[in-house]
């Protein structure tokens, strides 16, 4: 069965930056809950801000407690602006055309790219499956979707004559980020192209398990106190240091790739994620198979997977890039991957033998 064949209609209303809608209809339904276990994919649809989404079918649930129902999620596949809340509803439309009780999330959900959520108690396969209730008409499953994205928003204080003490914010990493842009009561030295910075040995070793490994053993590091580091330019070496002091995303305009290497050599699992989210807002057609071999160059699942899903959505261009054609000819594994997640996003199945036609 072709992707068209499930895919029979497909439309999506933009309703305003706040709400969403969509209706996808996917014919020969009851073949698909017989013989198909995997989720079926809609096409991507685009709401505010550029954000990518889809709808995932699951014919024989997600689990073992959904596995007498129908399941659906609707997945956040790339944003600009994540985390994003949102409120979902689904609804069945029946052979009159009228639509169930919609079954409603009783809690914004939270999504972040890769995320899914949904019901996974949509509906009873058997209860869809009685012609007596109409739920599939000419073998038709029509699935709606509504959201409602919801403003990330803060508690404010209510007013009340209960007296109340302001606890202020925590400013730890600004007091330790002083200590390293002022260089104060240092105990050792790094040296990056041939510039010399103070630091300290306790803050490199509590953020770094590669900095504790040098100075927890007799190394040439450990006793003169010197690091020379030879594969990082200064402005790279510099926003590092700058979340190792501070916790905070450093600056990272144009060198992500770089400091997510730097990140990856050091240990710095959360500055890693930090470049991951960098590299995933600046993705695009050019750099898509690069950002790719980047992401399995240093074991990024997450960044990994988007770019999966983009060069899904965008093959045919990706395929004619320049860094599309050098990866074919030096990371061929990385080309099976490719092709692999978009095969399994077209959801090609095989026709269902003659004797389901009849």
């Amino acid at each position: 069965m072709s992707q068209d064949a499930i895919d029979q209609s497909w439309d999506y209303k933009l309703r305003n930056i706040q709400k969403f809608s969509c209706r996808w209809t996917i014919r020969n339904f009851r073949f698909i809950l017989e013989e198909r276990r995997d989720s079926i994919r809609s096409p991507t649809f685009s709401t505010g801000d550029n954000n990518k989404w889809c709808l995932r079918v699951q014919p024989k649930g997600v689990d073992e407690e959904s596995s007498d129902y129908v399941s659906v999620n609707i997945e956040l596949l790339s944003s600009p602006n994540s985390p994003i809340k949102a409120q979902i509803k689904f609804w069945i439309e029946n052979a009159k055309g009228e639509k169930s009780e919609p079954v409603t999330s009783l809690k914004d959900f939270s999504f972040r790219p890769g995320y899914q959520r949904g019901c996974k108690l949509l509906v009873r396969r058997d209860f869809l499956l009685d012609h007596s209730r109409g739920l599939l008409p000419e073998d038709h499953f029509i699935l709606y979707c509504m959201g409602t994205l919801v403003p990330y928003s803060y508690r404010m204080c209510d007013d009340s004559s209960e007296p109340r003490i302001q606890v202020h914010k925590c400013i730890l990493g600004d007091d330790l980020g002083d200590l390293w842009k002022n260089s104060s009561f240092t105990d050792c030295c790094l040296v990056v192209a041939d510039q010399e910075f103070r630091a300290h040995k306790a803050i490199l070793a509590a953020r770094s398990p590669v900095f504790r490994a040098m100075f927890e053993h007799d190394t040439e590091e450990s006793r003169k106190n010197r690091i020379e580091i030879h594969d990082l330019k200064p402005e790279v070496f510099k926003a590092m240091m700058d979340f190792i002091y501070t916790g905070k995303e450093p600056v990272l305009h144009s060198m992500a790739d770089a400091v997510l290497a730097a990140a990856d050599k050091y240990g710095l699992e959360r500055l890693k994620v930090m470049c991951e989210s960098a590299l995933c807002r600046d993705l695009s057609v050019e750099n898509a198979a690069h950002t790719l071999f980047l992401a399995d160059l240093h074991s990024t699942a997450q960044l990994k997977t988007q770019v999966l899903n983009f060069i899904t959505a965008h093959a045919s261009e990706v395929s004619q890039t320049a860094s599309w054609k050098l990866m074919v000819d030096s990371c061929p594994h990385l080309v099976a991957e490719a092709y692999s997640s978009l095969a399994s996003a077209q959801c090609n199945l095989l026709e269902p033998p003659l004797k389901h036609l009849k």
